[in-house]
């Protein structure tokens, strides 16, 4: 089986497309030597792990230094995300005992997680802007009305979601402040996938003609939420209120962004329509 990088998975900045593509001749390489009826299991299992690896960790670097230059407000996100990956590359246990269907099931996990870290990740360096300086960032203002009152409402209950998590947050002598907050990253998740579908059904009705962009970037976002790995969260120390303040700070943004990117477009464009039957 060979893995192709499609348009969707393009993020626009030339460097990292092509370092994505070297990574994806990598695996399809290794899938290569497996259908040979001589193949080495062992060997190739370990070329595969340290050939990946340190071209990742190069990779990584280069995609790191690119978000630091241009000021992207999810690089520490990132970070987290790449430095996870590489430990969990490392730990792949490798030894005699290695069969084909390991060694395949190992591509599938690699091949998985890459794609979905383009999809949800990479394609939004340098879409998300830092946060504006405004006395309430969690507020849910006029800028953000796209004119078609059930998406706002909706828009406006997310706000106030993530609100709440940041104040659970931030909440130094809260009891069971892990739960609490697992609790109320669950609730974001799923009034977000309910809220995407409404929006999803509406644009459908409309005849909205970047339905499938939409789709693509809701997508993006549920995976996002969804990657969320709680036990490893509740492992961390010293680190873990940090990760959990830039997470705020991404799906703020994130959600920011995309109604002011993508939202407010289809009640301009609804708006446009209406204008022209009219005319």
């Amino acid at each position: 089986m060979e893995f192709e990088l499609t348009e969707d998975f393009l993020t626009g900045i030339d460097q990292i497309d092509r370092e994505h593509a070297r990574l994806i001749e990598i695996i399809n390489h290794t899938n290569a030597i497996l259908e040979q009826d001589n193949a080495d299991i062992q060997v190739t299992a370990n070329r595969l792990v340290k050939e990946l690896t340190d071209y990742t960790v190069t990779h990584f670097r280069h995609e790191e230094e690119y978000m630091e230059k241009i000021n992207d407000p999810e690089l520490p996100l990132q970070k987290i995300e790449h430095a996870a990956f590489i430990k969990r590359v490392k730990q792949i246990p490798i030894d005699d005992s290695i069969k084909v269907r390991d060694l395949e099931e190992m591509i599938q996990f690699l091949v998985r997680w890459l794609f979905r870290h383009i999809l949800h990740s990479d394609r939004m360096i340098g879409k998300v802007a830092p946060k504006e300086k405004v006395a309430d960032p969690f507020a849910f203002t006029e800028k953000y009305f796209t004119q078609i009152p059930a998406i706002d409402r909706e828009h406006k209950k997310l706000f106030e979601i993530i609100r709440e998590a940041n104040d659970l947050i931030h909440n130094s002598l809260l009891h069971d402040k892990y739960d609490k907050i697992t609790a109320i990253l669950e609730q974001l998740r799923e009034y977000t996938e309910t809220h995407f579908a409404h929006e999803e059904k509406y644009m459908t009705e409309i005849g909205y003609p970047d339905l499938a962009f939409q789709i693509t970037t809701h997508t993006a976002f549920i995976d996002k939420l969804g990657s969320i790995d709680f036990n490893e969260l509740q492992s961390m120390d010293d680190n873990q209120q940090e990760y959990l303040e830039d997470l705020i700070d991404y799906l703020l943004n994130w959600l920011s962004e995309h109604i002011l990117g993508a939202d407010k477009l289809i009640g301009q464009w609804e708006e446009r329509n209406r204008e022209e039957e009219n005319s």
